[in-house]
C-alpha cells in the first residue's frame, strides 16, 4: 500500500530511499538504539509472540525481521519506497505499508505493539505522531520508541556557525517539550547522550548522508561541499583524544495504552 506524502515528506523519503541499499553496513548507531529498544521492550516483560506488530519507519526492515523471528505478525510502514523495497526484499514483514505515521492508515486498536526506532524526529507535529501511534494499539498494549532530542550533533552545528554563522543542522525538540508531548498518557522517558567518534570529518559527514540523513544537514545556506569547505569545516570543528565527536542525544520512550 502507498499513500501520497506532503512535499516536505517526500524530500526525506527521497533522500532515505537514496541510502536504502547501503544504509545497513553504515547505520551503527541506529542498530544499537534499536537493540537498546527492543531490551526496553523485554524489560517490560512484554512478549513479541504471536502479537500483532507494528514497525513504525522500519527502514530496510532490520528491526522488523528481528521482531517476526520472535514469532510476530510484523506490519513494515515507512515513508520510502526505497527502504521498504529492502525490507521486502529480506521478507522481514508480513505486510509493507508506505504511509507517514501522522497519518496512519489503520483502525483504532489495530496492534498490540507499536515499535518506532529513530523515526520519530522526522515528525512536523509529535503530539500528532504519538496520538496516532496510541490510536492503532490495542488496549493493554505498549508503544516504545527513540527519538533525538536537542543537542544532537552539535559539535557539527557549532563548527558550521563557526564558519558561516549558519548551523545547517536542524533544530531538535528539547527533552521537556518530548516530555509534555507524552503527558497525556502513562508513560516513561529516559535521554541518553551517545558519543560517536571518527578519523576525519570525511567519514563524520558520510556517516550522516549514508543514513538518509542529507536532508537534516543539508540546510538552507548549504551548498556544494567542496574540498575546501571540506577542510575549512575540518579546522572549525573541535577535536578531541578520541578523534572527531559527534553527540546524540537519544530518548528512548515508552507508552502504555489503558
Amino acid at each position: 500500500m502507498v499513500l501520497p506524502l506532503s512535499d516536505e515528506k517526500q524530500k526525506i523519503a527521497s533522500a532515505f530511499g537514496k541510502a536504502a541499499k547501503r544504509y545497513d553496513s553504515i547505520a551503527y548507531y541506529q542498530q544499537n538504539s534499536g537493540h537498546q529498544l527492543l531490551d526496553l521492550l523485554a524489560s517490560a516483560q512484554v512478549n513479541l509472540s504471536d502479537k500483532k506488530v507494528i514497525d513504525v519507519g522500519c527502514g530496510t526492515g532490520f528491526f522488523s525481521q528481528i521482531i517476526k523471528r520472535q514469532g510476530a505478525e510484523v506490519t513494515a510502514l515507512d515513508l520510502s519506497l526505497g527502504m521498504l523495497e529492502v525490507a521486502r526484499d529480506k521478507k522481514a514483514a508480513a505486510q509493507y505499508i508506505c504511509a507517514d505515521m501522522e497519518l496512519l492508515p489503520f483502525a483504532d486498536q489495530t496492534f498490540d505493539i507499536v515499535f518506532s526506532n529513530l523515526a520519530i524526529q522526522w515528525c512536523s507535529n509529535l503530539s500528532q505522531a504519538l496520538t496516532e501511534l496510541h490510536r492503532v494499539t490495542k488496549s493493554g498494549g505498549v508503544i516504545v520508541f527513540t527519538t533525538l532530542a536537542k543537542g544532537s550533533l552539535s559539535e557539527l552545528s557549532q563548527a558550521w556557525a563557526k564558519l558561516d554563522g549558519y548551523s545547517h543542522v536542524n533544530e531538535f525538540l528539547s527533552f521537556e517539550l518530548i516530555t509534555a508531548s507524552c503527558q497525556p498518557w502513562k508513560h516513561q522517558l529516559l535521554l541518553q547522550p551517545d558519543k560517536l567518534y571518527f578519523p576525519d570529518l570525511a567519514r563524520l559527514l558520510n556517516s550522516l548522508k549514508g543514513i538518509g540523513a542529507t536532508h537534516l544537514t543539508a540546510g538552507r545556506q548549504g551548498g556544494l561541499m567542496t574540498r575546501q569547505r571540506l577542510q575549512q569545516l575540518t579546522h572549525a570543528y573541535p577535536a578531541s583524544v578520541n578523534g572527531l565527536e559527534l553527540t546524540y542525544q537519544t530518548v528512548f520512550g515508552i507508552i502504555y495504552r489503558d
